[in-house]
């Protein structure tokens, strides 16, 4: 097992861990639909697909 020969201050200690939180997701609200999502992701509205407010596919189904 790892034994650390010097000790670590806690500067360098807080510097590591301050990476460990996520930061929440960034939502857009698309103007054409009004529909809430994710920047830079396609979403479906009303069965089509959109993305960056125009529709991309017509009558969309996810298939998973």
């Amino acid at each position: 097992m790892a034994h650390p020969k010097r000790r670590h201050s806690t500067t360098r200690r807080d510097t590591r861990r301050a990476h460990d939180f996520g930061t929440p997701k960034q939502l857009a609200v698309d103007g054409q639909t009004g529909e809430t999502h994710l920047y830079h992701r396609a979403h479906v509205h009303e069965g089509n697909l959109f993305y960056k407010g125009k529709m991309i596919v017509e009558g969309y189904s996810s298939k998973a």
